[in-house]
Parts: structure tokens; sequence; C-alpha cells
């Protein structure tokens, strides 16, 4: 590995990345707008400019160049000499931050991007005081490019990095640069909106507050909001993501890097997609046919019910046939506890995984690109753990079977008892589902929206979304991924971790760690839990 000295500092870094690549991963607060590690390299901002020691072609010595370099476009190479700590360096600085401000509005209290916005931060730290401005500013316009984005063309900085996303990632090239010099802008394409499957990802990509997500607008401060690490829930390939709340209310959910899966993107179908966390709809108690009555029963006396019921019934029509039907929206810990309660009542009962949505094909992009070019897959797989569901099913060992073979068996009656758990964001029972439980002596239904197989259910348990749990996923590439709750519970709801920690009879409180160490000892599987490390803390 190279060695490079910044700033009279010996550092160690990566080969072959850029020395302002090297100076943030170092801890080194560079300015920088332009450059971004998943795009090409423009070096147009000119605010990570450096000064760097170069040979004489005369004397051969080592001397300070005078003409400054864009770090971002610079390699690095062993036994470099650069700074940053200079007043050469300061000058560029606060002359590129007085160009960028010519003409942006002072707009700040009413913006979007105040309170995470880089042309704050770096007008404050590199720029000036005061303006010598005295003109009229030149007032770009404000546009609507697409279905969910809007672009306030005045505040923007000309980085280029939507453009490039767009061009490099997306491949669909709506973005482009019309004009030149102060009038240069932003624009799509006459006739081609901004509306392809990832655009959102523009949002992310804009430093200053140009580019804004219609969704999230004027919603909430971006100060408010509290950020919790997790994993989207709506296709296998796990993007991982923040999902930031305010007061147990989700406003959005933004990516989070994570290499070899979703790197810095995720696509729109994920980020807006989490809508149904606070549907009015959700099912919220706990309730129990008897007779030809429904009544609500609390959560601390439902381990008893359903221990007592199942054991009769074990009793009376024998172990096998008992079935327990694991959803792919399970996280793995739970789908783990459920196992080991349902195989303490009765050891013979049937595993089956539910329904995988499989919706088209997969999406890859850049549209168009060979496999080997691909930078990012939206999967037609609509779930986020299936091969997690199946792995354990595997090694739990036992009887098992396929989804349309316990169809077949259920719907010929013969389940004395099935427990079918959901938590699909969408109203997923099929009929054939629907006919075959209704044929089963007892049922078990958790699930977290109403639909036909939850008011066919004998129990019915609601459960929680997402964003409310902690655990985790196997996605397409069989990748473990452990995300974190960020909100609490609608009223009436129990973490589904918590509940099934306590039915398999484990002590205290629930957390994913604590279960995936009881897993690992019986699935090696489980002691490789992938954790991305997080961004150096000055890239954006």
């Amino acid at each position: 590995m190279p060695k490079i000295t910044i700033d009279g500092v010996e550092i160690e870094c990566r080969s072959g990345i850029p020395v302002l690549q090297a100076a943030l991963e170092t801890g080194l607060d560079v300015p920088h707008y332009c450059y971004h590690p998943g795009l090409s390299v423009v070096a147009s901002c000119r605010l990570c400019l450096m000064e760097m020691q170069m040979r004489s072609p005369k004397t051969g010595e080592m001397s300070w160049s005078p003409k400054l370099m864009p770090s971002c476009q610079t390699p690095v190479r062993d036994g470099m000499v650069v700074r940053f700590k200079s007043e050469a360096v300061r000058n560029a600085r606060e002359r590129c931050m007085e160009y960028f401000l010519l003409n942006h509005p002072l707009d700040c209290p009413i913006c979007d991007q105040a309170g995470e916005c880089y042309l704050q931060d770096y007008s404050y730290e590199f720029g000036r005081g005061t303006s010598r401005m005295v003109d009229k500013k030149y007032v770009n316009p404000k546009k609507d490019i697409g279905p969910r984005t809007l672009l306030y063309q005045d505040r923007c900085v000309m980085c280029s990095r939507c453009v490039r996303f767009a061009d490099e990632v997306a491949g669909t090239g709506e973005l482009c640069i019309v004009n030149r010099g102060n009038r240069a802008e932003i624009d799509v394409f006459p006739g081609k909106p901004l509306d392809n499957p990832i655009q959102g990802n523009v949002v992310d990509l804009c430093p200053v507050g140009c580019l804004l997500d219609k969704d999230f607008l004027f919603k909430q401060r971006v100060w408010f909001l509290e950020r919790a690490p997790s994993i989207c829930p709506l296709c296998s390939t796990g993007c991982a993501i923040f999902v930031d709340q305010s007061r147990d209310e989700v406003y959005r959910l933004k990516p989070r890097y994570n290499p070899g899966v979703n790197d810095w993107w995720m696509c729109d179908e994920g980020r807006f997609g989490f809508k149904y966390v606070h549907d009015p709809n959700r099912l919220n108690s706990i309730r129990m046919k008897r007779g030809g009555a429904t009544e609500t029963i609390s959560w601390e006396s439902l381990p008893q019910v359903l221990r007592f019921r199942l054991d009769e019934l074990v009793e009376e029509q024998g172990d096998d046939r008992i079935a327990l039907v694991l959803s792919p929206f399970l996280a793995c810990e739970e789908a783990w506890m459920l196992i080991h309660f349902m195989r303490q009542v009765a050891p013979n009962c049937t595993l089956a995984c539910g329904p995988v949505p499989i919706v088209g094909e997969d999406q890859k992009f850049p549209v168009g690109a060979a496999d080997d070019k691909v930078k990012f897959i939206i999967r037609n797989e609509k779930c986020p753990n299936r091969r997690g569901i199946e792995l354990l099913i595997e090694k739990a060992g036992g009887p098992a079977a396929t989804l349309a073979e316990f169809l077949e068996k259920a719907g010929k009656g013969e389940y004395a008892a099935a427990w079918i758990t959901g938590g699909y964001p969408y109203d997923w029972p099929e009929k054939d589902l629907v006919a075959a439980a209704e044929k089963i002596g007892w049922l078990v239904v958790s699930d977290m929206l109403p639909n036909k197989l939850t008011a066919a259910a004998h129990l019915l348990i609601p459960s929680c979304a997402f964003a409310e749990r902690d655990g985790s996923f196997m996605n397409a590439i069989d990748r473990i991924q452990p995300f974190e709750r960020a909100v609490t519970p609608i009223d009436g709801c129990k973490r589904d971790g918590q509940f099934l920690y306590e039915l398999a009879g484990f002590d205290g409180l629930y957390s994913g760690k604590r279960v995936r160490e009881k897993m690992a000892a019986e699935t090696e599987a489980f002691t490789d839990v992938s954790s991305p490390a997080p961004e150096p803390v000055h890239q954006h």
C-alpha cells in the first residue's frame, strides 16, 4: 500500500484512489462538491485543490508547485507530499465559495436542505463573512422535472452529480446541462421527465437544496430526525438504508453505503414504499374466536392460550397434523424462535415457506449494460428473506413441505392446526390459500394488515412493520444483514421478536444480536453477519 504525506503527516492508503479519497478516509475535512466515489471524476468545483511537491526539471530538487492541483483527479503514489493547510489553498477556497454564492438565494430558513447542506457548512468554514456582490442576483427558474422531483435551479452549484448519475448509473440520461457560464443550468430533455426507477438518488447526491423530493418537501426539519440503520424489505437485493423518523413517525428512507449489495444507491420502490408502516388499518389487537363470538385477549395470556390449545390438539390428533408457514418477510431470528417453539410443542410439525412474490424480471442498471458492468439491481423477488427462511427450515430438519404441498394437504382437511405468518405490505393471500386455510381445524394467523386470511383466523395476532422490529435478513447473494428498530410499535402491538422470545421460553429482553448468538451454535452461516463499515465522516 502506498504511503503519502498530507500536511506533514504520513499516511498509508489504498492503491489507485484519488488523494481526496485518501484524505477523507484519514478523517480530514476536505471540501468538495463534484467528487463522488461512485461517479466519474470531472474536477469542476475546484474546492478540493491542494499544493503538491514536484521535482524541478532543471535542478531535480523537490519544491511546491506554483499551480494548485485538484485532489479528486490526482491518484496517490508512494512518496507523494501534498498539503491542504496553506495560504494559497485557503485563498482558492474563499474565491470558489464567493463564486458559488454570487447568485445563490439567501433562503436557508425555508430550504429543505438546511441542516444538512454543504453549502452552508463550507460557507461558514471556508467562505467570506460578507459579500462583495452589489449587482442584482440572476434568478434561475424553479422546475418540475419529474413526478417525484423538483429542481430549484437558483440554488445549484453545477456539480453535475445528478447528470452523471443519470448517465452512468441509471443509464437513462434524462438530465443535461444547458447554456454556459453563469447562465448554465440543469434541465431535462424536452418530453423526457426524470422518471426512472432509481431517480430518487439524485436528491441524495445533490450537496445543496437544488434537487428536492416532493414526498419529503416541507414535511420535517432534518435536525428533528433520528436515524436508525435498517434493511429495505421490498426486494431480495437487501439494500442497506437509514430510517429517518421523528416522534415515532417515519418521514423518509435514505440509502446506506453497502459495498457489493447496493453501494450508495436504492430504488424508488423501496424509498417511497414505507407508507404502510403508518396505515390506519393496521391490526392492533389479539382476537380469538370462541363459538360464534370474537373476543380480545391480552399479550400476557397469549402464550398460555397457544400452548394449551396446541397441546390439546397434539394429544388428540398427533403432532404430525400441525403446520407452520413462515413468511419471507419474517426476520431470521423471528423465524428461528417460532420454529423453536413449534418443535417444542409438536416435534413432527410440518414447516413450509410462505408465498414468495415474484413481479416481472430483474431490473439492471445502467439500462442495457452488460452483466459485468451492472451497478445496481432491482430484483423481481419482492421479499427480503426467502433464502433465510429456507435455510432455517433445512437446518431444523424434520417434516417440511413446499407451499403447494401444504395447500394440497390443507385443502383436504389434513391439518388440525396451522400457524400462518404474514407481514406482507399489501393484500397478499391468494384464493387457493384462503380456501385451504378455511379447512384447517384451528387457524392461527399473525399479520400486519387485514385481509381474507385474517378474517378466517381463529386466533389473530397483530405483527409489526420492519421499522418497528430488529433482526436480520438473508438477501439474494446469501449475505445475512442485521437491521435495527427505528420506531416504537403502534399501540396494541408488541414487537414480534420480544413476543416470540418469550414464547420460545427465553428470559429477559429480546435483541437480534443475542438470538443470533444462539442461532450460530446451530447454523454456521449466522457466525458471519455482514455489517458494512460507515463511509468517511466528511465524505458526501
